[in-house]
Formats: structure tokens, C-alpha cells, sequence
């Protein structure tokens, strides 16, 4: 017996579905003739397949976490903001849950800004503690800023929570930590604590960063976010550093 519902009602039903339902739906509508219903089951169908293939590799994420299995606390820890002019870097120390798998994880550098914002939420309710750690400009040019990379890292561990078991380190090994250090190069990319821990860490400095553009408007910073960007070089020129500018940074511009 041919489908009576109208095509329109059908699409509606569709784009109201949730991931859980689109199943219900494809089964509901497969044998529907109509291309307008074929377009909107091979549509669903595709929705499906990508989400099965971000929760395989989401899973495939999880490869390092799953190396330590007698640890109780596994601790991501990645920093954002070496290269900028201006503003401070930031670390974050995030320890997920073992079975926790959340969706679009992945280095903070290759996501939507929006994306992130979303993720930040979820892995704050998700995550069994959150360490962050921001580091000055002043003190960047006090003390270099690969030792206040160390520095904020260190920090972020401090603030956490719990005392995690081993860090999963985004490429380095930090200095006067005692506990167990993983680096891992790419790692924001390789696994979920690390890339939870990238997405945190930018999307605090970044937050930062629009702050600091209310305060020295003219400069760019929350769109720039302290980068070399023409608009923030041309701007370093014409006004000067302000004190959140890193001295040992801008000797070229100014």
C-alpha cells in the first residue's frame, strides 16, 4: 500500500528526529518510492554512517588512556598560546572518566570556535576534574616562554582536584613533576584527555583574549587573540605595546 503521508510532513518528521529516532524513521520510510522520501532516507542514512564513524574514532582516541588500565586518575595536559605577541599561555590538565566518549574531541586548532565553546560545557560536566593554568606575559618575559609553559602546565596540574596517576603530555616532559609523564607527539590529536584538555585550555585564553580587546581596543585581540596579524603589527606601531604585549615578543615592531 503506498505512503499517503504528504513529503512535506515527512521531511518534518525528519529534521525533528533525533540521532535515536533517525533509525525508526529509515525503517519506517525505505520502501517509499517517492525521490523526494529517497532523498530524505539516503540523507538520514549518511547522518548515521558519519556518527558511527566519529564514535570509531573517538574510541580509537581512547588507544593511550586504554594503555593504563590500572590508573585510576589519567590526566590530559596541553597549552595554547606560545606564539602570540600578546597575552598570557595557557595550560589545561582535564581528567575524564574511563568510560566517558565524548563526541568531536580532537585538537582545539582543527574545530569550529562554536564547536569548542559546545565542548567546553560538555567536558566541564563530564570531566572528573579540570586544572588550569595561565601564565603572564611579564612573567613569560622574565623567565622564557618555553619555562612558563612549563610553568602553566605545572600550575594546571596543581589545580586540579585529584592528584592524577599519570599525565598524557602533548609532546613534552615537564619539568619538576614527579608523577608519571606520557608524551605524546600530536597528542591533542591522539588522544581524548589531551585534546580535552587543548579545548579547554584555548577557549580560556581565548575568553581572555575578548576581554583584553574591551581594555585596549584598537589592537585586534578578539579576533587576533594576541597573534602577529597585520591588524595587531599596524596597530603595535602606531600606539605601542600595552602590558599585556610580551617584551621579548615585539623587539621586531617596535
Amino acid at each position: 500500500m503506498a505512503n499517503t503521508t504528504s513529503i512535506a510532513l515527512i521531511k518534518e518528521q525528519f529534521k525533528a528526529a533525533s540521532i535515536e529516532e533517525l533509525s525508526f524513521l529509515i525503517e519506517q520510510h525505505q520502501d517509499d518510492e517517492r525521490s523526494g522520501v529517497k532523498a530524505l532516507v539516503a540523507k538520514a542514512q549518511k547522518t548515521l554512517l558519519k556518527l558511527e564513524k566519529e564514535k570509531e574514532r573517538i574510541e580509537a582516541l581512547c588507544k593511550y588512556e586504554k594503555q593504563y588500565p590500572d590508573a585510576d586518575y589519567i590526566c590530559g595536559i596541553d597549552e595554547v598560546g606560545r606564539g602570540p605577541l600578546a597575552g598570557p599561555v595557557v595550560a589545561g590538565a582535564v581528567i575524564l572518566p574511563k568510560d566517558c566518549r565524548i563526541l568531536y574531541i580532537n585538537d582545539s586548532k582543527k574545530l569550529s570556535e562554536a564547536k569548542r565553546e559546545m565542548l567546553y560545557d560538555e567536558i566541564m560536566d563530564a570531566a572528573i576534574a579540570v586544572g588550569i593554568g595561565v601564565i603572564s606575559p611579564a612573567r613569560i618575559d622574565e623567565i622564557n616562554i618555553l619555562q612558563a609553559t612549563y610553568e602553566a602546565m605545572r600550575m594546571a596540574i596543581d589545580n586540579l582536584s585529584v592528584t592524577p596517576d599519570i599525565l598524557l603530555n602533548d609532546a613534552v616532559t615537564i619539568p619538576k613533576v614527579e608523577i608519571p609523564q606520557v608524551p605524546i607527539i600530536k597528542g591533542d590529536a591522539k588522544s581524548i584527555s589531551i585534546g580535552a584538555a587543548s579545548i579547554m585550555a584555548k577557549v580560556t585564553r581565548d575568553r581572555m583574549m575578548v576581554q583584553y580587546d574591551q581594555m585596549f581596543p584598537g589592537y585586534g585581540f578578539a579576533h587576533n587573540k594576541g597573534y602577529g596579524s597585520a591588524e595587531h603589527i599596524e596597530a603595535l606601531k602606531k600606539f605601542g605595546p600595552t602590558e599585556i604585549h610580551r617584551k621579548s615578543f615585539i623587539g621586531h615592531f617596535v
